[in-house]
Formats: C-alpha cells, sequence, structure tokens
C-alpha cells in the first residue's frame, strides 16, 4: 500500500496561474493602501485557489511483478564450427540456472537460426520481435550466447536494459579464406579475361611460408594447381573455352587445424560470347539462289563475312587482258593457308573444281575441319559431276558420297525422325504449310545423323562430327525457294541459321547437352539427347551427397527434372557421358564468410547502456545489481538493472479540501477581514 497527494485541477493550469496572480495583485494593493484586512484576504484567495487545485489524498494497492531477462542463442551455421555449439549450449545452461535462481526474476530464451536465404544470423531483428513483446518497463537485462557475427547489427533498437555478450570460440582459432574480389558476368571466348582473388588467413594463424595451393578448374575438367601467395590481390587471367555458361571453381585444400573448408572454394559462373564470327563463303557457279548465304550472313551484325567468288572461271574466254581488270587479285594463298584457322566457318556454295583452289588448299580445310573448324557444303548439280568437291582431299570429311544422279523433280523437305530430336531441326514449322524444292542431288551417308530427308526418303541434310570439327552436307540447291515465298515458303532463314549457329558451336543448339538453370534454391535439369530414352540423373552436393533422378520426357529429344538443393553450394550433374556443374547461391555461404569470433559488429549496441563481453572460455560472469546509467560490466561480472516494476489493483482518492471546508475556511476569511477593517 502506497500514499501520495495527487492534484487534479478543475480549471486549467494556466487559468489557475491567472486567478493566483490577480489575486496576489489584489493582496498587494490592500497591502499598500493600508488595509489592515490584507492578510485574511490572502488566505482566503488561497483556501479558493488550493480548492481548484482539486487536492487528493491517494492510495495505491500495488502488486510487485518480476523483472525479466532475455537471452540470445545463436544457433546458426557458424556456430556450429569446432566446438561452439557444445561451448554455447553448456554457457546458455549454466547462465540459465543463474539468471532463473535470482529472486523476483523471470528468463525468456530466444534461439537465433540462420536467416532465409543466405541472411546470415538476424539477432537484432529477433531481439527487436522479442522486444515487442515484453513490457519494457520490466526488462532488467539482455544476454547473447554467440560469435559475435551478427548480419544486422546495424539494425537500430532501442534497448531497455543493458545488452551483454557472451562470446563463443576460443582465441587459438585460425581460419584459411579465399574470396573473389572481381569477376565480370561476360567474357570474349579466347581472350583472356582478368580475375581478382584473394587468399587470407583469419585469426590466430600458425606460422606459414606465406604460399597455398590453388586449384582451378572449369566446368567438369580436372582442377589444374597453382601455388600463388596468402594475403596479396591475385590477378589471374582466364580464357573461357566455349560460348554458354562457363562455371569456374577455385578451391584451397583444407589446411591441418583450420575451422571450416566451407569458405575454401568459390565459384563463378561466367558467359562466353563471340566478339565476332568470322565466316568464309566461297560462292561457285552462279545461280538463282546465289545471294541467299550471303544475305543471311550479312544480315547478321555479329558476323564478319569475307566472300570468295568465283566471277572469272579460266575457261572464259573473253579477250580482256588480266591486266585490265578492274578486279584485284583474290588473296586464296593467304585465305586457305595463312589465315584459315582465323575463320569459324567455311561454305562452299555450288563450288566445284575449276583449277582455281589447289588440292592443297583444300586438304588444309579438311586439316582445319578435324582440328575444330566447320565446313558447310550446300551441293548443286556440280557436286554430282566428275568436279565435284567430293573428288578432293576434302571429301575425306563429308559425311555422304554422290551417286551421280541429279534429281529434278518436286519434292517435299521432310524432317526425320531423328531430326525431330536435333535442335537445328526441332521445332520447324510442320511439314505440310512448307513449299516444294525441285531438284536434289542423290548421296549416299557414310557417315553422321540425316535429320531431312527429300525424294523417297533420300537424305537431304547431314550433319556430321569430323574429330573435333564439325561437317553439313546441304544435298540441294533450292533452299532459297522457300525464301521467295514459293508455293507458300518455309522456315528458310531460321533453319539456315541454326545450321550456320551449330557449325560454330553454339551451346543452344547442341544435340548432346545437360544443362541446368537456377531460380533461388530451385534448379530446373534439361537433358536433350538424340536418343529415345536417358539413364536417371546423378546429382552430387557441395557435401559429398549422391542423389539419382528420373528424367520426364519434355518433349522430342528433351528430358526434364526439378530438384531442390537443400545445401548452398556447388552441384555436379552426370548423366551419361554429359557433365555439367551448377553453383546454387555463394559457395561460401554468408555464415562462412567470417569465421573467427569477434564482438566487434555489435560494439555500438554494448556502448549505448554500457554492456560488456566476456569469452566463455574464461569462464562465465557473475551476475551484480547496477543502478540505470551505471557501468554494467566489469572484470568478472555483469550487471542486470532491477526495474521495481509493480501491478496496480486499487486505487482510493479522498478529497483534502471538501466543498463544505472550503467554503467555510473561504467564508470565515472575508468576513473576518471585512469586520477588522470595518472597525476601523
Amino acid at each position: 500500500m502506497t500514499s501520495s497527494i495527487v492534484f487534479d485541477p478543475l480549471v486549467p493550469w494556466p487559468l489557475l496561474v491567472m486567478v493566483a496572480v490577480i489575486a496576489g495583485l489584489g493582496v498587494l494593493l490592500a497591502l499598500v493602501r493600508g488595509l489592515r484586512g490584507w492578510a485574511l484576504r490572502g488566505l482566503a484567495g488561497l483556501v479558493v485557489l488550493a480548492a481548484l487545485s482539486g487536492p487528493s489524498y491517494q492510495q495505491e494497492d500495488r502488486a510487485p511483478l518480476s523483472d525479466i531477462v532475455l537471452m540470445l542463442e545463436d544457433e546458426s551455421a557458424s556456430q556450429r564450427l569446432g566446438a561452439r555449439a557444445l561451448q554455447t549450449s553448456d554457457a546458455a545452461d549454466a547462465m540459465a540456472a543463474h539468471i532463473t535462481a535470482r529472486p523476483n526474476t523471470e528468463l525468456r530464451r530466444i534461439t537465433i537460426p540462420d536467416g532465409q536465404g543466405d541472411a546470415g544470423t538476424q539477432m537484432m531483428t529477433a531481439l527487436s520481435e522479442a522486444l515487442a513483446e515484453e513490457p519494457r518497463a520490466r526488462v532488467a537485462g539482455i544476454v547473447a550466447v554467440t560469435d559475435g557475427r551478427v548480419h544486422d547489427a546495424d539494425l537500430p533498437v532501442d534497448l531497455p536494459a543493458p545488452f551483454h555478450v557472451l562470446l563463443s570460440g576460443e582465441a587459438t582459432d585460425w581460419d584459411r579464406r579465399l574470396s573473389v574480389l572481381g569477376a565480370p558476368a561476360f567474357a570474349i571466348i579466347g581472350e583472356p579475361v582478368v580475375l581478382t582473388l584473394r587468399i587470407d588467413d583469419l585469426g590466430a594463424a600458425p606460422a606459414s611460408e606465406g604460399f597455398a595451393e590453388l586449384d582451378i578448374s572449369i566446368d567438369a575438367d580436372a582442377p589444374q594447381r597453382f601455388r600463388v601467395p596468402i594475403g596479396e590481390d591475385l590477378e589471374l587471367p582466364v580464357t573461357l573455352p566455349h560460348g554458354g555458361r562457363n562455371v569456374i571453381r577455385f578451391s584451397l585444400p583444407e589446411a591441418e587445424g583450420e575451422l571450416t573448408d566451407r569458405n575454401n572454394s568459390a565459384v563463378i559462373q561466367m558467359n562466353g560470347v563471340r566478339d565476332r564470327l568470322r565466316v568464309l563463303l566461297v560462292s561457285g557457279q552462279p545461280h538463282a539462289g546465289g545471294r541467299t548465304w550471303r544475305n543471311l550472313l550479312k544480315s547478321d551484325s555479329s558476323v564478319d563475312l569475307v566472300h570468295f567468288t568465283i566471277l572469272r572461271p579460266p575457261e572464259k574466254q573473253d579477250g580482256v587482258p588480266v591486266s585490265e581488270l578492274s578486279l584485284i587479285a583474290f588473296p586464296t594463298r593467304e585465305l586457305f593457308m595463312e589465315k584459315i584457322d582465323d575463320f569459324d566457318l567455311i561454305i562452299f556454295d555450288r563450288y566445284k573444281r575449276r583449277g582455281i583452289l589447289p588440292a592443297l588448299y583444300l586438304e588444309n580445310i579438311a586439316n582445319y575441319v578435324r582440328k575444330g573448324g566447320a565446313v558447310l557444303v550446300s551441293a548443286g548439280p556440280d557436286f554430282a559431276s566428275a568436279e565435284s568437291l567430293y573428288r578432293t582431299p576434302l571429301g575425306a570429311v563429308l559425311p555422304a558420297n554422290p551417286t551421280a544422279r541429279v534429281l529434278d523433280e518436286p519434292y517435299l523437305p521432310v524432317v526425320s525422325d531423328l531430326g525431330d530430336r536435333h535442335p537445328v531441326t526441332s521445332g520447324l514449322p510442320q511439314n505440310g504449310e512448307w513449299g516444294r524444292w525441285l531438284r536434289q542431288i542423290d548421296v549416299t551417308t557414310t557417315s553422321g545423323n540425316v535429320v531431312m530427308t527429300g525424294i523417297e526418303d533420300r537424305p537431304l541434310l547431314i550433319l556430321d562430327r569430323v574429330d573435333e570439327g564439325r561437317v553439313a552436307l546441304l544435298a540441294s540447291d533450292h533452299a532459297w525457294l522457300w525464301n521467295r515465298g514459293y508455293e507458300g515458303g518455309g522456315p528458310q532463314l531460321e533453319l539456315l541459321r541454326r545450321l550456320a549457329h551449330w557449325m560454330m558451336g553454339e551451346p543452344e543448339l547442341e544435340e548432346e547437352a545437360l544443362t541446368a538453370t537456377a531460380e533461388g534454391q530451385t534448379m530446373r535439369i534439361e537433358r536433350r539427347t538424340l536418343s529415345e530414352d536417358v539413364p536417371p540423373l546423378t546429382i552430387t552436393g557441395p557435401d559429398g551427397t549422391v542423389t539419382e533422378l528420373p528424367l520426364s520426357p519434355a518433349g522430342p529429344g528433351r528430358f526434364e527434372t526439378v530438384f531442390d538443393g537443400p545445401q548452398i553450394g556447388l552441384y555436379r550433374l552426370e548423366n551419361g557421358e554429359q557433365v555439367s556443374v551448377i553453383g546454387l547461391g555463394p559457395s561460401a555461404p554468408r555464415e562462412f564468410v567470417e569465421t573467427i569470433a569477434d564482438p566487434s559488429a555489435l560494439e555500438p549496441v554494448l556502448n549505448a547502456l554500457r554492456g560488456g563481453v566476456t569469452r566463455i572460455e574464461d569462464g562465465l560472469p557473475r551476475l551484480r545489481n547496477v543502478r540505470a546509467g551505471r557501468p554494467a560490466a566489469g572484470r568478472g561480472w555483469i550487471g542486470l538493472t532491477p526495474r521495481a516494476a509493480y501491478e496496480t489493483r486499487d486505487v482510493r482518492q479522498t478529497p483534502i479540501l471538501p466543498a463544505w471546508l472550503v467554503l467555510l475556511l473561504s467564508a470565515g476569511l472575508i468576513t473576518a477581514a471585512w469586520l477588522r477593517e470595518g472597525r476601523r
């Protein structure tokens, strides 16, 4: 039970002050004029002012409330390094026992798990939510059992009581970390791009030579090992081997005694693009569709086209001296001998032997294919003659040989069953919508894949791989009819564009490929193949866990599945001979970027109410009571601020000046003043 005097004025305080001033001026005037009752008048005014202020005698029936202490237990991924998990659990249980043993004290234990995605440790967010559920007037202190690696420490939180940290980890902890400081998202194929890496030893690292072993692998290739310095920015030139997505993985072998190897690797996904595609177009005898390939290639701004055209064959006898021709001599030796490797694709359009390109040049083109080049032959009637390209050294890499028959009759080009599964011809408009072609060269296939057929299912478009290169043979020179709209035309531009890009090795048109795209923790995996079925997919996770999944048909030559990755990191995908890798999130999650226990991120929170830090390995601190505003931590102790909170159960108020007493006193004093002054 507590008692106090409270005031509940009958009029606003400004008006009450004004009345007091007027009464005081009246008493002062009476004193100046010598009225003998001025003192009685002043007392009467005081009685009236006291009555207007509404004084009451208040009695409260109060029940004391216990103090509340919040304990934040960090159970994020970094707290599972070394012996921190057991250390944290034991310290939290022991401190909880000390707090609950205090009289009039309640404990709230709050677990801090990993944040959503890669958000890290969201301790201040959890603290803010906990404070919103508790009466601030009862919170006596906050104790956090953590390694100090808090990733929302800059979140402003108004603390009602001192904040203390029990720091996990050990002073002898050390870790080695690999960081990627700079990496572009795109790079030109064949040109080096500079990546910036750094290797750091954190914490109490042992003495070393200052060098570490670094393994570098691209996609699923075997890694190469290099010896690099520690503690320095390392500029590393990397050349992408192919177009599309290139996954580059950097890794360090785990060193003896380091906390974790989760930050010993980094994965970069870079898209390889071609700067300019260099194409050599060799045109033979002029024909109605002679500009088809030229127009197609010139319409692509990323293509550099060199067009070699036979304008004046040797058999032409017009009597014009060579010295008077307006055209300069074409650098055939430079093109076909010295700089042939600079081209991504060579196209022969109705070309036949005329003695202009010696057999040595054509042999060099065949070798160019074997070493990774690409040749496309668009065959006309000359391909079936004695002057055919097939009867040159280039014939050794062609996928079919001519039978010497030229079929001049209308027919409808048809995508074969195999072509339905091949990216070059898959998904083209329906066959019934196409116009007919009028000529086909009869050939017999010796290798490769027939993706389109013509008259009586004879091979029309054959695709083949020769060693490291690619070859395509189109057994007709009438593809231009589609471009002219003959009988409704057809997908000529799309077909020839796909064909040219397949020849140049574009990843999107690979017939055998295993690709994956990630969105968050979910990856969609696609397998393209010419086979009618595929084996199960094998997925190897960052921790070595192997998962097998069946692939479901998603269209001709396409199989798909969806996989939710349980961890952030690098996944290896295998299906038959196809291997691919994909990274989910950063290879080193945020929790493992900084692994050495350090409370510096929480210093602003600690300093706000003069809290302290105690290492768990040095022993748990004692608990003391401290007044608000005083230092809340010292050597071997931390302080809690008793709040002395209470609950008011009943309130009784008794007026000190009841109305009848005010009337009696004021009337008596005024009457006494009048009588005293009346006698005079």
